[in-house]
């Protein structure tokens, strides 16, 4: 086997020489490429023949992935060993969403039958609010959800939600993440107390802003109702004792375990705004489409593994052409939320500078991730993906069948995802523009001043990932491929990819700074930061 070094020598060489030709070119000079390239899993396909690396990088890059023994890897993820050193933890949200009798294991403890039973738990209890058999305090049934959390308990309930609620739901869930004032007002304005539920999602119970939004949300229900009105509050949450102190009923707090991280929690009892909202039908689905993406990562083998592979292209651009941001841009409306979901899945991930041991990382790490609905973003940001002065690769994800709405309309939408991922790779030349504008009448001297205005560079990536449709199965796999292809990122550049210590220091700073602003003594900080304070202290 090539050692590691080597194996990313020979990546970044072969990167070096994609630079002097075009992707284009590629399709002509490897007739087996769109095969080669293109690869089924879960549902869902997925089409990499428009990256930058050519058949013979592929290899190299499957070689630097045996090299950093990814196979050995995926299989310690999977049997519930310590994959986060830092704190100790084994990683497996993948048996969150496992058929019954699976028998995963965390650090050798059996854990399949506790989620087992904490997931009937979840459906028994949505399916009581959903028909009306358990109600409110004052007897009322509840028509709506307020679901109070922030990171990953907020951005993956909230992506499923948006992305699955039914066009008139029988039950509202609504978010609230910000500590801003602003977007619990919102949250609440025009509900109803009696027939609303608060659940509240911290793993401590103790976070800053979901505590001091979960207590406002607490006041409001009380104010309305009594104290009647705790039975209206649900948690979520590893510190089962301190949401009962809160005022959460005992039966009314839902568990999950230390080795579901946040980010990766969507699965677990962090989703159960939308088992009650959707119904456990369609979250059982949603389980099921990120299983069988497990599946089929343990199973494929590297040259047809799509979390792989998606990885692979990903470092291939990040490493080896150091392109460092990169555009998700999915064709459904529905999945606008997706870059936000993937900004934390990855950047908290794997934006880290030392490794798993401590040392300094041999490599550049995470891409930046942004990104919105197309084709909204055509009239936004395209132009810079199109003309401007840096090549950002792009994951562009479509729909075929619309669910709802007009056919026709689906096919416009799609027409501009394939046009797109066509216009960043082969772009538009100097001389066929010069012609056109020749053609027009228009002179020389206006040529030579519009021509260069109106010529697209193209030669840049993309991914393109289509589903069948925007259904639970499809959704779940393709968060589940995007959880995976983030795990092979980290093992590449060996990161620890399941802790997240630089979200401390400025929680902690914050605290601080809040005792100042609150009147406490001010503490040692730099001119501007103590200027801010001074400004911002109430009856400055």
């Amino acid at each position: 086997m090539t050692d590691l070094t080597t194996a990313w020598a020979r990546v970044l060489e072969g990167a070096n020489l994609a630079r002097s030709r075009r992707i284009a070119s590629l399709f002509g000079a490897e007739p087996g490429r769109l095969v080669r390239l293109s690869v089924e899993a879960a549902g869902l396909a997925m089409d990499l023949s428009k990256q930058p690396w050519s058949l013979t990088d592929l290899e190299a890059c499957l070689d630097l992935a045996r090299a950093a023994d990814i196979e050995a890897a995926r299989g310690r993820l999977f049997a519930g060993e310590v994959m986060n050193p830092s704190e100790g933890r084994a990683v497996l949200h993948m048996a969150l969403r496992a058929p019954k009798g699976a028998g995963y294991k965390a650090e050798g403890q059996p854990v399949s039958a506790e989620v087992e039973a904490m997931r009937g738990k979840m459906a028994a209890f949505a399916t009581a609010i959903r028909s009306g058999e358990r109600r409110g305090a004052t007897g009322k049934p509840i028509r709506s959800v307020v679901h109070v959390g922030i990171g990953g308990s907020d951005f993956g309930p909230r992506l499923v939600w948006d992305a699955l609620r039914p066009l008139a739901p029988q039950i509202e869930v609504r978010f609230v993440a910000n500590v801003d004032p602003a977007e619990m007002a919102l949250a609440l304005t025009g509900l109803d107390p009696a027939e609303t539920l608060v659940v509240v999602v911290s793993k401590t119970f103790t976070t800053q802003e979901t505590m001091t939004n979960a207590t406002t949300a607490r006041a409001w229900l009380r104010g309305a109702l009594g104290p009647a009105a705790d039975a209206q509050l649900v948690a979520v949450s590893a510190a089962p004792a301190v949401a009962q102190a809160f005022g959460v009923p005992a039966d009314q707090v839902f568990g999950f375990w230390d080795w579901v991280g946040g980010r990766y929690s969507v699965w677990s009892s962090v989703g159960l705004s939308c088992v009650i909202g959707l119904g456990p039908e369609v979250f059982d689905a949603l389980l099921a489409g990120a299983a069988a993406m497990d599946d089929h990562f343990q199973g494929a083998p590297l040259e047809r593994n799509a979390p792989v592979l998606l990885a692979l292209a990903h470092v291939f651009n990040r490493n080896g052409l150091g392109r460092p941001v990169r555009a998700v841009v999915p064709y459904a409306q529905r999945l606008h939320l997706l870059a936000t979901f993937l900004q934390q899945l990855e950047m908290e991930s794997n934006g880290k500078q030392v490794t798993a041991q401590g040392k300094p990382v041999a490599h550049a790490t995470a891409q930046a991730v942004f990104g919105d609905a197309g084709t909204n973003v055509q009239h936004a940001f395209f132009q810079m993906m199109h003309q401007g002065t840096d090549v950002i690769p792009t994951d562009i994800i479509a729909v075929r069948h619309a669910g709802e709405g007009d056919p026709a309309a689906q096919l416009i939408l799609n027409s501009n995802a394939i046009a797109q991922a066509e216009a960043l790779m082969v772009g538009r030349p100097e001389s066929e523009v010069r012609a056109e504008l020749a053609g027009k009448g228009l002179s020389a001297a206006e040529i030579d001043v519009l021509a260069p205005q109106r010529t697209f560079p193209g030669d840049r990536p993309s991914a393109f990932i289509l589903l069948d449709r925007l259904g639970a199965g499809e959704l779940g796999a393709l968060l589940a491929l995007y959880e995976h292809k983030t795990f092979v990122e980290g093992v590449l550049w060996g990161v620890n990819s399941f802790d997240q210590w630089g979200v401390e220091l400025g929680k902690t700073l914050a605290t601080r700074v809040l005792g100042e602003l609150k009147g406490g003594a001010q503490g040692d900080h730099d001119p501007s930061t103590a200027a801010l304070i001074a400004r911002l202290r109430p009856g400055s």
